[in-house]
């Protein structure tokens, strides 16, 4: 390939790349998002604003003229405005359809700005579940979830998860001997994060806790039952003791 052709193949891909490229913009769902051009001039006749989704299938936005403005899609009546001076558009209540490549036509020219949109659902509140080990002083939390998963202590320290073979992380935690002691989830996406209820060690090793304690009142009961049982022999022995003096002394005394 000569130099001249080469060159021309390169520029060619970096008109092209340009052309494609634009502003990213994530949000989340039932969030608004503006997309501004960075200028209109001469001042505009006609403004309208496309969108084209995953599968390339193009839909008109909004569109303004001489006659007003129209909104020919289901999907962004009701949500979507359009300042006409300055061609910004707005779009709110978004949904995950809402995804995709939103380009502006001024005086039916279609401009160079490109803006892509992502729309994310917002991650839920996770619910740490637990899982016994056959340590009894261990136990392991997991937490399910298909992006970031973050790990802490009631110390604030970020704990490194371990991948489950499906979707989710767990770490294993060990009794400190401190029931306040607590752990918790985080999980985060590019639009939003949320935190689980804090479990603490108290619940965590409560089972152990009710053995230990059934176990020492268990021993209670059976000190106090032989403590009882050795007073009721000495208790026995006595009253024995005493009937035979008793008879003794009546015998003396009838003589």
């Amino acid at each position: 390939m000569s130099l001249r052709r080469l060159t021309l193949v390169i520029l060619v891909v970096f008109i092209t790349t340009e052309a494609a490229s634009g502003e990213e913009i994530k949000k989340a769902v039932g969030d608004a998002v503006c997309f501004r051009p960075n200028r209109i001039d001469p001042p505009a006749s006609s403004i309208m604003w496309k969108h084209r989704n995953s599968s390339g299938v193009l839909l008109k936005v909004i569109e303004w003229d001489c006659n007003g403005f129209s909104i020919p899609n289901q999907r962004f009546k009701d949500i979507t405005t359009l300042d006409k001076e300055t061609g910004e558009i707005t779009i709110r209540d978004l949904n995950v359809k809402h995804s995709g490549l939103y380009t502006i036509n001024i005086n039916s020219k279609e401009q160079e700005q490109r803006f892509h949109l992502e729309v994310l659902e917002r991650v839920p509140k996770p619910v740490i579940k637990t899982q016994k080990s056959i340590n009894p002083d261990a136990v392991y939390l997991i937490c399910e979830y298909s992006e970031t998963i973050i790990w802490k202590n009631s110390a604030g320290k970020t704990l490194k998860g371990l991948k489950l073979h499906l979707k989710g992380e767990f770490i294993m935690v060990e009794k400190q001997g401190n029931p306040e002691n607590f752990y918790t989830c985080t999980l985060e996406n590019a639009v939003s994060e949320a935190t689980s209820d804090p479990v603490y060690e108290r619940d965590l090793f409560n089972d152990l806790n009710t053995r230990l304690v059934v176990a020492i009142a268990v021993s209670l009961i059976t000190v106090v039952i032989i403590i009882l049982f050795l007073i009721k022999i000495h208790f026995r022995d006595y009253c024995a003791a005493c009937c035979r003096r008793f008879k003794i002394d009546k015998k003396i005394t009838d003589m």
